[in-house]
């Protein structure tokens, strides 16, 4: 099912409040331990983060994984992306190279990920790619014969090693505010959510994005959502059927209060295939 591309929806500040219905309940956005090294969530984020820094004319970012994904999440400006339609994004020279098939005639943004001057994980158990215990119970997320997953992961981990983010442990949500405070003030901060809202019931979501709210006092900051069909709050649906197993990819501009959202794209395989819908 189709819908019209640019697909937008604005909310302002005071409706985030009202849709909240004095709902006091902490987020709790948990990441499994046993979950693996995904890395092919980087095809979806990159374009996406590239476009919203683009729109508010940043030259710098300071990239908030909410939930702390174990994947490349914070490093997707380190690694080479080529995609179906021949497109190529990212640092050609990296030594990790991801791939993904498109779908539809949509041309992904071809600017460039600006300088990512901070990387901020956030979340109640974060992986930290510097601690060895982390590693191996990584390590042992792969079955023994996946030999080329593991030589890869290794490389994966490696590159990671090379610029750790900062780890904040705890509540990610509550800690959205602090963590944004942490990037620059001339940097645009970039939250990122892949797949972690799903975790969670439909007031705690919202209550992410009350605190996003909070976390935008005073600054632009950018969300780049990864989501299931209706997931994300304010993200648009583009008509598309919940559980119709595909995720929306989401793009929010929260500014003086007002949240801007829009659907930019599709994708399957959390990551592997991807649409993009909105105007480069």
């Amino acid at each position: 099912m189709t819908a019209p591309v640019g697909d937008r929806d604005t909310v302002p500040g005071a409706a985030i409040g009202t849709l909240l219905r004095t709902t006091d309940e902490g987020v709790t956005i948990t990441r499994r331990r046993e979950q693996s090294f995904e890395t092919d969530r980087c095809a979806v984020l990159y374009p996406a983060i590239a476009e919203a820094a683009h729109r508010v004319g940043a030259v710098a970012v300071g990239l908030v994984d909410v939930g702390c994904s174990p994947g490349l999440d914070l490093h997707i400006d380190r690694v080479g992306l080529t995609y179906g339609n021949g497109q190529v994004l990212g640092d050609p020279s990296s030594p990790v190279q991801l791939s993904a098939a498109v779908r539809g005639n949509g041309r992904l943004p071809t600017w460039a990920v600006p300088d990512v001057v901070t990387r901020i994980g956030i979340g109640r158990d974060p992986v930290d790619v510097t601690d060895a215990d982390d590693v191996r119970r990584l390590r042992a997320c792969l079955a023994p014969d996946e030999v080329e997953r593991a030589a890869r992961l290794d490389v994966e981990l490696a590159l990671a090693a090379t610029a750790p983010p900062l780890l904040l442990r705890g509540d990610p949500v509550e800690l959205l505010p602090e963590a944004v405070a942490r990037v620059p003030a001339d940097a645009l901060p970039v939250v990122t959510t892949t797949w972690a809202l799903s975790q969670v019931p439909l007031e705690q979501r919202l209550r992410f994005l009350h605190r996003l709210d909070d976390a935008a006092a005073g600054r632009p900051v950018a969300w780049v959502s990864a989501e299931g069909v209706g997931v994300a709050p304010a993200v648009p649906t583009l008509g598309d059927r919940h559980a119709s197993g595909h995720s929306i990819i989401g793009l929010a501009l929260v500014e003086q209060s007002t949240l801007r959202t829009e659907a930019v794209g599709r994708c399957w395989s959390r990551g592997r295939l991807l649409s993009w819908l909105a105007d480069p």
